[in-house]
């Protein structure tokens, strides 16, 4: 059976303003979800504290466990449910994360015992992380990605520009923007953004489109992944930065099957518009994309199925990365080559005229 035939033309590019405005829209929301929110939603792994998770014998409601456990003391912020219904398991965070709470479970699970003997209690996880390992965390988490782009955007160009040297000098010009703002105690997330801009303005400078293309199409799809998990008030844990790592290597891969694509038609049909070379190479590697996308879209919802409340979240972000991921490979970075060659076009005109 033939998945996609060998001669099909679907118009992608035809409707690269459609997507384009589509692209914004979901960017936005996502934008206005984290300021509205004040950032991520970090968990324990990032803003410290302790997380407990305790399994009951018999149905019980997060406010008796939360009613239970006020003796303690221990600044509880909430407690929900875990896995399935029938379960009865409940996480519970806690802003402390001190040594007094070493021996928290045996002090939860004695609390709870003497309030509700009918009902078993066993606590199945204790995890504590100190506010400043938090924080140191969530700088190393953000550097790690950041670092993953910055090496793409040298391998992208190296790759299909064949401007090695040009490359590696703008990774050095990041690397001294980066230690100068450093000097000035600039934030983390600060730092990043505008670590992003002077990538974004040097690749424009330089004329390296095809990595302007793939970093913008990688900032894309982390920003709505990240927008989805504000809106879904879902939490930021280190898994969810590896999910994220992997929805950008995932991201770059697609990316770099159409460029290459993009490039050998651009060699041999010179003479045609570039809208219609970029969009043949789009339909020619259209079944390579679709079927590693839903082959694996199917690994992974098998594990946001089966695999437990603990990979949950981390099989969420991946779904959400793979749809998006796919979808930018076609119209987000493909069209940004088109915007480039357009602007260089009147750029040449205008030079033409003087």
């Amino acid at each position: 059976m033939q998945f996609i035939k060998p001669d099909i033309n679907i118009d992608f590019i035809g409707k690269r303003k459609i997507a384009f405005v589509g692209s914004v829209i979901l960017i936005a929301i996502s934008i206005i979800s984290l300021v509205i929110k004040g950032g991520p939603r970090y968990g324990i792994d990032f803003a410290g504290g302790t997380l407990v998770q305790v399994k009951f014998s018999e149905e019980i409601e997060p406010q008796a466990i939360k009613n239970a456990l006020k003796s303690l003391d221990l600044g509880i912020t909430s407690v929900q449910g875990f896995g399935e219904t029938k379960q009865h398991e409940f996480l519970i965070r806690a802003a402390e994360s001190t040594e007094a709470l070493e021996s928290l479970a045996s002090k939860i699970k004695q609390v709870l015992e003497m309030t509700y003997p009918q009902n078993k209690a066993e606590v199945r996880r204790v995890e504590m992380v100190g506010p400043k390992v938090g924080k140191d965390l969530r700088e190393k988490a953000l550097l790690a990605m950041f670092s993953a782009i910055l090496f793409i955007v040298v391998y992208i160009s190296g790759r299909f520009e064949l401007k090695w040297m040009v490359s590696i000098i703008m990774a050095s010009c990041l690397f001294v923007t980066l230690f100068l703002f450093t000097k000035f105690d600039v934030s983390i997330p600060i730092l990043i953004i505008i670590a992003v801009l002077v990538t974004l303005a040097l690749s424009f400078y330089l004329k390296l489109k095809f990595a302007m293309g793939a970093i913008i199409a990688l900032i894309h799809d982390v920003l709505i992944t990240v927008g989805v998990f504000s809106l879904t008030n879902k939490e930021f844990t280190l898994p969810i930065i590896a999910a994220l790592l992997t929805i950008i290597g995932y991201s770059l891969n697609d990316t770099i099957i159409v460029f290459d694509r993009i490039r050998e038609n651009s060699r041999k049909y010179h003479r045609q518009p570039y809208e219609q070379i970029i969009n043949r190479s789009i339909n020619e590697t259209l079944s390579r994309t679709l079927l590693t996308s839903l082959t694996t879209l199917v690994v992974v919802i098998a594990l946001f199925v089966l695999g437990g409340g603990i990979i949950h979240d981390f099989a969420f972000a991946l779904i959400v990365g793979i749809i998006v991921g796919t979808y930018s490979s076609v119209y987000v970075a493909s069209p940004v080559l088109i915007i480039w060659q357009q602007a260089t076009k009147t750029s040449m005109g205008r030079s033409k005229r003087r």
